[in-house]
């Protein structure tokens, strides 16, 4: 017979444990690779392309939202700014070709960056490259910097795979690389963008780093899960 009067056991609740990365989906200007301003230069000679004028209020308006959009797709960018489809592609492709005259020197990788894309994929951890520039002009960086076999896989917007914000890409990636549980999935950028986009697709880590467009508040204020210094900090993150 049961003693009324005796204590009752109580069973301490595990502690959740943090669910193991699988997969990281890292941005590419700005947070792995650094191209010195690159991305403003090649605007302004699209703007001046498709006929806005070169100084004015117009132009500071469109740099100032070109800035904000940072991570974007560019053709969607041009579209927001220049209304007309084609005006917009004849600001995608001036904007193309004059970043791609100035990749050869203009780009190179984040300190430490290459170290780490390697440090997560010895640990067992894949590693997709995405982008907001079209597939040619991502795999043109990737030549340059050497880059095309140092990732599991490289995506960027095309058909049926919309930009950031959207989580097209981050979802296209867990599923290039078979990864059962988005909260075994963690994103890197250096945009509010790219924030938004693995907040949208689940990740469990959405990591902003300090190296590219966009400071530590407009990060945090986009959701981010934690902010780093640069992506050289992630592997201390990931596996402590």
């Amino acid at each position: 017979m049961t003693n009324p009067t005796a204590p009752t056991a109580y069973r301490t609740p595990p502690v959740p444990t943090a669910p193991a990365i699988e997969l990281v989906v890292m941005d590419m200007a700005g947070t792995t690779v650094a191209d010195d301003g690159l991305v403003i230069d090649a605007f302004d000679s699209a703007a001046t392309a498709v006929g806005l004028a070169e100084t004015g209020a117009e132009r500071e308006d469109a740099r100032r939202y070109v800035l904000e959009t940072m991570g974007q797709s560019k053709i969607e960018v041009f579209r927001a700014l220049f209304g007309a489809e084609d005006r917009a592609q004849a600001a995608n492709t001036a904007f193309e070709a004059a970043y791609d005259a100035r990749i050869d020197g203009g780009v190179m990788p984040i300190p430490d960056a290459a170290e780490t894309i390697t440090s997560l994929r010895e640990a067992g951890i894949a590693v997709v490259l995405t982008t907001g520039f079209s597939p040619a002009m991502q795999h043109r960086i990737l030549d340059a910097l050497g880059w095309q076999t140092i990732a599991d896989a490289y995506l960027a917007p095309g058909d049926a795979v919309r930009g950031r914000p959207h989580p097209d890409l981050v979802l296209t990636a867990a599923m290039r690389v078979q990864v059962g549980d988005m909260a075994n999935v963690a994103v890197v950028g250096d945009t509010s963008s790219d924030i938004l986009s693995g907040r949208r697709a689940g990740a469990s880590i959405v990591v902003g780093v300090l190296t590219g467009a966009h400071r530590a508040e407009t990060l945090r204020g986009a959701g981010a899960t934690d902010v780093l210094d640069s992506v050289a900090a992630l592997p201390a993150l990931l596996m402590p």
